[in-house]
């Protein structure tokens, strides 16, 4: 197994890429902290606990854990609780996101404000304590996950690609600050997959983008889920700094 005694937390951990994301961790044997965003009906919580079963099926311990990773204090006590429950963390997953579509002219500011705390705000949010963590020991990996849309923008996105844009600009940044410590930051961008995040695309539209992509057809959330394992892993040793986009040729 290649991540057998490690931990790993992993940020909007209870669907879509971050349920994938866990399962794929797990099956190479690392313990999994899965975070969910604490919304009053406990619709989240109750999806994290089924990823957690999950994760206990395959043999791993798992911890859930609600925070609203838009907001610097729960992120940090998140993440010092998952270091207290699991003795240390070797990897962290910014994998949180939201979207909030408009084009600039009929964006609200909290709209931007939104998106930008949740898709950007959360990296430094959870990888400040983390890779505090990680120094010390001096090893650990985090990977932050991006988007094309930060590589290319897109129609009624600009809060979205501005904040991914910044992710990649933050991977690269952290990758300097920490390479010294033997610690590896990277980013992962996907392409359009077939998650419920773009399953709320007008089905026109997403016909539209399917056409354009080289290999014919969406990414499934495991195809993120095993960049993201590659990346932690030893396999990816010297790796860092690096944006590995993940998109059927979308963009290349």
């Amino acid at each position: 197994m290649r991540l057998a005694g490690k931990h790993a937390l992993i940020t909007g951990a209870s669907q879509g890429i971050g349920r994938a994301t866990a399962l794929a961790l797990a099956r190479e044997g690392a313990d999994i902290a899965i975070n969910h965003y604490p919304d009053p009906d406990g619709a989240h919580r109750r999806n994290a606990e089924a990823v957690a079963a999950e994760v206990h099926a395959l043999g791993r311990r798992s911890l859930v854990l609600g925070a609203d990773v838009a907001q610097e204090k729960p992120s940090a006590d998140m993440v010092a609780q998952a270091i207290r429950e699991f003795g240390a963390l070797d990897i962290l997953v910014n994998n949180a996101g939201i979207l909030r579509d408009a084009t600039l002219r009929n964006l609200t500011r909290q709209q931007w404000d939104d998106v930008l705390d949740v898709n950007l705000g959360s990296m430094f949010n959870c990888a400040k304590p983390a890779s505090s963590h990680m120094r010390e020991r001096e090893t650990g990996s985090i990977v932050n996950i991006a988007s094309v849309i930060g590589l290319t923008g897109n129609f009624g996105q600009t809060n979205y690609a501005a904040a991914k844009a910044g992710a990649i600009g933050f991977t690269k940044s952290l990758a300097r600050e920490m390479a010294r410590y033997g610690v590896r930051v990277n980013a992962v961008a996907p392409g359009f997959m077939d998650t419920d995040m773009t399953r709320t695309i007008d089905p026109e539209i997403k016909e539209n983008i399917r056409k354009q992509i080289p290999l014919g057809h969406f990414g499934t959330a495991e195809d993120i889920a095993a960049a993201i394992l590659f990346l932690v892993s030893d396999d990816a040793r010297y790796i860092t700094g690096e944006v590995l986009s993940v998109n059927g040729g979308w963009y290349m």
